[in-house]
């Protein structure tokens, strides 16, 4: 292993090379992790307390336009999914380097990330979708019980996927320093 000489009186550091894709990997799920943890925040923080405020009718025709961009995003999909795929690899990665104690935040992490899919694939989404066959005030649509069936379990749900990001997103940071530790240390 090649040693990086020592500057201004710090101890040289032994550099492990190999390891390849493997941090990028790991720093690419960190990131995506975040980015959906701040999507989800986002939602609790301000689009629904928000719309909180607006009357059923408007609360209904914002929440299914928002859900209309975001379905029809494919960098919204790209990242949901890649998320996933990029933590599982980069926990497999982080495994066969050796890297035990990263691996295993890292599979934490996963795991928070996997139930904030499923939370999605079973409250979410569907709510989503009753909300998107409401009918129109002309089809004499009850706006009102269409939202009082749509909101506290969508909120609920959501703040739930939150926590599960932001604590996949703490796995994967301590994952990461955990790594940068194993990576370089005294020679």
């Amino acid at each position: 292993m090649p040693t990086v000489p020592a500057a201004a009186g710090l101890s040289p550091v032994t550099v492990r090379t190999g390891d390849g894709a493997a941090g990028p990997v790991l720093a690419a799920a960190t990131i995506g992790t975040g980015l959906m943890a701040g999507l989800y925040f986002a939602f609790d923080i301000s689009v629904m307390p928000g719309l909180a405020r607006a009357d059923d009718e408007t609360y209904v025709t914002v929440m299914r336009r928002i859900n209309g961009v975001i379905d029809n995003n494919g960098l919204f999909g790209l990242l949901f999914v890649g998320v996933f795929v990029a933590t599982g690899v980069a926990a497999a990665l982080q495994r066969r380097l050796g890297h035990l104690d990263a691996a295993r935040w890292t599979r934490t992490a996963f795991t928070l990330y996997a139930l904030s899919i499923v939370i999605t694939m079973l409250v979410n989404l569907p709510l989503n979708r009753m909300l998107a066959r409401t009918g129109s005030p002309a089809a004499g649509t009850d706006f009102r019980a269409v939202r009082g069936r749509f909101d506290r379990p969508w909120r609920t749900a959501n703040a739930a996927r939150t926590l599960a990001c932001a604590a996949a997103l703490g796995a994967l940071g301590h994952a990461l320093l955990l790594r940068g530790r194993g990576a370089a240390g005294p020679a």
